[in-house]
């Protein structure tokens, strides 16, 4: 069982920035593929970026290549996500996830979910 934690969510200005931190528990967090997601009000949860057990892979979905940044720290069991450059379009929830399976673009691939931070840009 693992459980996740996010915090670092707040309302920022367009063009600004903010790091995302997702601490988990358990002793076996570099088991686990990790994820973050994003969703709004009436949408489907959208994937953002994952990254592997050792943080030497990482994708990005295309929407925020170049302006987020994913990493971990498995000695602190926590993952983050540094988005930059942020846009109006970028509020929303953001999930971090842990998969046992590998890195994965699919929600339905991850095997525990956190609460969610919220990310409001203002315009």
């Amino acid at each position: 069982q693992v459980q996740l934690v996010e915090s670092g969510g707040g309302l920022v200005q367009a063009g600004g920035s903010l790091r995302l931190s997702c601490v988990a528990s358990g002793r076996t967090f570099r088991a686990y593929a990790m994820g973050w997601f994003r969703q709004t009000p009436g949408k489907e949860r959208e994937f953002v970026a994952t990254i592997d057990w050792s943080g030497g892979i990482t994708y990005y979905a295309n929407s925020v290549k170049g302006r987020f940044t994913i990493s971990r720290d498995n000695a602190k069991n926590t993952v983050y996500l540094h988005v930059n450059r942020l846009k109006p379009e970028d509020t929303a929830v953001y999930y971090c996830a842990a998969s046992r399976g590998g890195t994965s673009s699919n929600a339905e691939q991850y095997d525990y979910w956190g609460q969610g931070t919220q990310v409001t840009v203002s315009s």
